[in-house]
């Protein structure tokens, strides 16, 4: 693994060297040509307006911003393939927001949305042994619902790890995810100091499908971030998920989860701290409505908390993005929810809204309450719109932040 983490570079300026030489040299052979003709080009751009009006600063924050991303994927050359994607983040209008690099943090709120051009994606894929397909460089990794690993898809810069991957599929009803990671490239993009954790990490999923009432999975991520020694750490952990058909159109929904993390390796701290998530609700014609608990916890006496660095953060505990960083108290977050999929002529029309209250772990204090609303319109397979708001209530953390989004999406 150490060697691996040396030539970490090397490997995915190599796996990009060899993408480019497999599009253009296409008549180095019958086969080979096949694998790039049969090659897909794509194309995402998604426009974003975002406003943040938080109540410790004068002015509110505004960015009106246009993520690129556009790639190749080839055709399979006696079980090999790859994947090359460029991806451009670009201001279209004042920059009168503070993007974490551009000096502005006194006057705006953070909407962090760096311009930035950098390879989104570099990698080959080998996938001639049966059931198992091993991958090898620059890679967009969602685990299960992204609470530990996610690609952190709502920011325009993705985050994005240097990784070698092995999934399984050999036994059945059963997928394992296995890999190891030299480097995260975090959201702030290459120009950020923040924006690369060197990583002696490895990451393992088990998910198995085979129970009629749902799913099970199981993981054990050990994180040794050699840039940010707090993220250092070992988590354990098991989840169920799933529903049961009660009637025509209706089903009970229910999701449990736990976990425990302990420091690992560089990390300062000792820490021994449990997470769990338990949820239910009911699915019926187009609407579901549920309702959980979310804990984060804390230990040392309410100075040492989960963390999940890792994680697609903006998917839990509020839009507002007001709980990145678990609190050292912890976090408990019961939350509310309601979705409506519209039928009809409406077809490809949702509707969501979230309320949560967040008090700590630790102490049982009270930290505020978020309202979370989206509406969202799915014209047809290419262009997609949508408007999304968040309006957080501060009590004991922090101050109030309202938010809000209107997005374009355009997928070919």
């Amino acid at each position: 693994m150490a060697y691996i983490h040396q030539i970490s570079r090397k490997s995915l300026l190599a796996s990009t060297a060899v993408l480019l030489m497999i599009s253009q040299n296409v008549s180095a052979a019958d086969s080979l040509q096949e694998a790039v003709q049969d090659g897909r080009i794509y194309l995402n751009v998604r426009v974003r307006y975002e406003n943040v009006d938080q109540a410790n600063f004068v002015k509110n924050a505004t960015a009106l911003t246009m993520r690129t991303r556009f790639g190749y994927k080839t055709g399979s050359f006696k079980g090999f393939s790859g994947v090359l994607e460029m991806e451009d983040t670009r201001n279209l209008a004042n920059e009168n927001y503070n993007n974490t690099l551009n000096g502005k943090g006194a006057i705006y709120p953070v909407i962090a949305d760096p311009s930035q051009t950098e390879v989104n994606q570099a990698y080959l894929s080998y996938s001639g042994i049966e059931g198992t397909k091993i991958s090898g460089g620059r890679q967009s990794i969602n685990l299960g619902t992204q609470r530990f690993v996610g690609t952190v898809g709502w920011r325009q810069d993705d985050q994005n790890l240097d990784a070698v991957t092995v999934v399984n599929k050999s036994l059945p009803n059963t997928k394992i995810f296995y890999a190891y990671v030299w480097n995260v490239n975090r959201i702030f993009s290459d120009r950020s100091p923040a924006g690369d954790h060197a990583s002696r990490t490895n990451l393992l999923n088990v998910e198995y499908s085979g129970l009629k009432f749902g799913k099970l999975t199981t993981y054990a991520y050990l994180l040794n971030n050699r840039s940010v020694a707090a993220f250092s750490s070992n988590t354990f952990g098991i989840r169920f998920a799933g529903k049961t058909k009660i009637a025509d159109k209706t089903n009970i929904l229910y999701e449990a989860e736990y976990a425990n993390q302990t420091d690992a390796h560089n990390n300062p701290a000792s820490f021994s701290v449990n997470y769990f998530n338990i949820s239910g609700g009911l699915g019926f014609s187009g609407a579901v409505v549920k309702a959980g608990l979310e804990s984060l916890g804390s230990d040392n006496n309410g100075t040492a908390s989960f963390k999940t660095p890792l994680a697609t953060l903006h998917k839990f505990n509020g839009w507002a993005d007001q709980f990145l960083a678990t609190p050292a108290a912890g976090l408990e977050d019961l939350y509310f929810t309601g979705i409506y999929k519209f039928g009809g002529q409406l077809h490809g029309l949702k509707a969501l809204a979230t309320y949560h209250k967040f008090t700590s772990q630790f102490g049982n204090t009270d930290y505020g309450k978020e309202l979370d609303l989206l509406l969202a319109y799915k014209i047809n397979k290419n262009y997609s719109v949508a408007a999304k708001y968040a309006d957080y209530n501060a009590d004991s953390w922090k101050v109030d932040v309202r938010k809000l989004w209107f997005l374009l999406g355009i997928k070919f």
